[in-house]
C-alpha cells in the first residue's frame, strides 16, 4: 500500500484496484459536466467540504429528489492522484432536484453534521487490515424509507483485488440524514460471497438486488425480496439459473460472467428493457435484457480506459429520459465524479456516438501533438494534473500570431451537429475562437471567447451542408503578450 501524501493512512478509493488492461475501443460517451470537487456545478469543495470523492450511487427518494452516495471523501489538503487528504469521511450523501441534465447535475443539499459540512453516514474504523473504510454500493427507496447497501472493506489489495468483512443494508427514515445499521448481512470470511457489492431495482413489488463479490474479477448474481421485507434476510430469494429459491445465497447462479465490478442496474422506460452498466476490464460497458434474470446482451463500450484512464463507477442516473442515458463516472487522477451521457436506440443499443477520436487527448503518447489531432503554430500535450478529466490535455502557447489544435471528422451531409469542448486560458487572452471549418479552409461556425479563468464548456451548433467532413478547432490570436489556451474533452454529436 502506498502512503498518503498528507495523512498517515493508505491511499483510498475503489480505483486503487485499477483497470485490468488498457482498451483501444472508441468511447461514444460525451462528458457533460463535473459533479464533484473544485469546478463542479455546485462547487461541492466549498459548499459542503467535498474536495475529492468518488462513486456517486444514485436513486430516486420517492419525494422528488435524487440521493447520491459517494465513497471515500476528503475536504481539504487533497493532491492528485487518488484518494488522500484531510477531513476523511468514508461516505457522504448529496441531494438533487435537477431534472435538466443536459447542462450538468447540480445538488441542492447534503446530509450534514454542521452547516456547510457533509457528514460521514456510517462510521468506519479506518484501520488497515481490520476495517479501512465502509463504501456505499447501492440505494433504493420504499415509501419514505431509504435503504443503502454498503461493504465493510478490510484492506485494499493488488489491482483488481480487495478484501471485505461483510456487506449489509442500512436504512434512513429522514431522507438520508441519519442511518441505522444492523440490517441483513452477507458475511465474507472466505472472500467468495456473491453479494459484497450491490445494485438495487424496485419493480413489481420486489426489490431486486444484483450482487458481485469483493474485487473486480467476479460474476454478477441476482436475488430479490418483497419490498416490505428488505431488512429480513430470510425473505430473500436467489436466482438459481432456472428458478427463484429461498435459502443460502450460495444458491445464486451467475447471470453475467465476470469480470463485473461497480454494477448499476435500472429498468429503462424508453427501451422497455433492463439496463446494466459496470466496469469490465478497463472499460465501462452497457448490457440489456428483457428480464432481470437475462439473457443479457453482449457488452457495448460506453467509456474506454484509453480515453479516461483510471475510470470506474459508471452509475446510471434514475431520471435519464428519452434516448439519453446519463451516468456518474469516477476517475482516479482527479479523484472526482463526472456526468457523462450516451444515447440509446429503442433496442437499447448505443446510437449517436461522439465522433471525435481521442476526445480527451489521453491516447497521445508524447509531448508533441500526433494524429488524429493537428497543431498549427506552437502547441503540445500536457501530461500531469492540469487536465479537466484524467491525465492529459492539449495546449497552444505563444506571444505572436494564430495557434490552434484541430481534427478532421467525417460527418453526414445536411445534418445538424453540436460541437462541445472544455477550455481554459491565460488571464490575458482577448481573442480566442472555437468552432468548425471546412478541412483546410475557413470557419463557417464559430464562437469568440476572451479570458476563461477555469475549465469552461463551449458549444457550437451547425449544419454540415454539403460537406462529408469538417475540421473542428480551438485556437487563439497571441498578440497580447505570452498567452496560452488549454483544451480537453471534445465531443461532436448529432443535435
Amino acid at each position: 500500500m502506498k502512503p498518503l501524501r498528507l495523512a498517515l493512512i493508505p491511499l483510498l478509493g475503489l480505483a486503487l484496484a485499477g483497470p485490468a488492461q488498457a482498451s483501444t475501443a472508441h468511447s461514444p460517451a460525451v462528458v457533460v459536466s463535473k459533479m464533484t470537487g473544485a469546478g463542479s456545478l455546485s462547487a461541492t469543495d466549498t459548499t459542503w467540504q467535498i474536495q475529492a470523492t468518488d462513486l456517486g450511487v444514485m436513486w430516486d427518494n420517492g419525494s422528488g429528489q435524487i440521493l447520491a452516495a459517494f465513497g471515500d471523501t476528503f475536504g481539504h489538503s487533497w493532491q492528485p492522484p487518488g484518494g488522500n487528504g484531510g477531513d476523511w469521511r468514508s461516505q457522504v450523501l448529496l441531494r438533487s432536484t435537477d431534472r435538466d441534465l443536459a447542462d450538468g447535475m447540480s445538488f441542492a443539499s447534503a446530509a450534514t453534521d454542521a452547516p456547510g459540512h457533509a457528514k460521514e453516514l456510517i462510521p468506519s474504523k479506518k484501520i488497515d487490515g481490520d476495517e479501512i473504510t465502509v463504501i456505499p454500493t447501492a440505494g433504493i427507496s420504499v415509501g419514505k424509507r431509504q435503504y443503502l447497501a454498503y461493504m465493510s472493506v478490510r484492506r485494499w489489495g493488488a489491482p483488481g483485488l480487495w478484501d471485505t468483512n461483510y456487506a449489509s443494508i442500512a436504512y434512513s427514515d429522514d431522507n438520508g440524514q441519519t442511518w441505522m445499521t444492523g440490517g441483513p448481512r452477507w458475511d465474507n470470511p472466505g472472500g467468495a460471497n456473491h453479494f459484497q457489492m450491490a445494485a438495487f431495482v424496485r419493480r413489481d413489488g420486489f426489490v431486486y438486488m444484483f450482487g458481485t463479490p469483493n474485487g473486480r474479477q467476479g460474476a454478477a448474481h441476482l436475488s430479490r425480496v418483497p419490498e416490505n421485507a428488505v431488512l429480513t434476510k430470510s425473505a430473500y430469494q436467489y436466482w438459481t439459473g432456472s428458478a427463484w429459491q429461498s435459502g443460502a445465497d450460495t444458491l445464486a447462479a451467475p447471470i453475467v460472467e465476470g469480470p463485473v465490478a461497480e454494477l448499476s442496474v435500472q429498468y429503462n422506460a424508453h427501451t422497455g428493457k433492463w439496463l446494466m452498466t459496470y466496469l469490465r476490464g478497463g472499460d465501462i460497458v452497457l448490457r440489456s435484457a428483457s428480464s432481470p434474470t437475462g439473457p443479457w446482451s453482449g457488452p457495448a463500450v460506453v467509456a474506454a480506459d484509453a480515453d479516461y484512464p483510471g475510470l470506474y463507477g459508471g452509475y446510471m442516473h434514475p431520471w435519464s429520459s428519452g434516448n439519453d442515458l446519463y451516468l456518474a463516472l469516477s476517475q482516479w487522477t482527479p479523484y472526482n465524479v463526472y456526468l457523462i451521457r450516451v444515447q440509446l436506440n429503442p433496442d437499447a443499443t448505443i446510437t449517436n456516438p461522439n465522433l471525435v477520436s481521442d476526445p480527451s487527448f489521453e491516447r497521445q503518447t508524447t509531448a508533441a501533438v500526433a494524429a488524429p489531432w493537428s497543431v498549427r503554430g506552437n502547441g503540445g500535450i500536457d501530461h500531469g494534473t492540469w487536465s479537466f478529466t484524467a491525465d492529459r490535455n492539449a495546449f497552444v502557447r505563444h506571444n505572436r500570431g494564430w495557434h490552434d489544435i484541430s481534427q478532421v471528422v467525417q460527418v453526414t451531409p445536411n445534418t445538424t451537429y453540436t460541437l462541445t469542448g472544455w477550455l481554459r486560458t491565460s488571464p490575458n487572452n482577448d481573442n480566442g475562437f472555437f468552432g468548425v471549418r471546412a478541412p483546410g479552409g475557413t470557419p463557417f461556425a464559430e464562437l469568440n471567447f476572451r479570458a476563461l479563468g477555469a475549465w469552461t464548456k463551449q458549444a457550437v451548433t451547425f449544419n454540415s451542408g454539403n460537406r462529408s467532413a469538417v475540421e473542428i478547432f480551438a485556437g487563439i490570436w497571441t498578440d497580447n503578450g505570452d498567452m496560452w489556451l488549454q483544451f480537453d474533452d471534445f465531443a461532436l454529436v448529432k443535435s
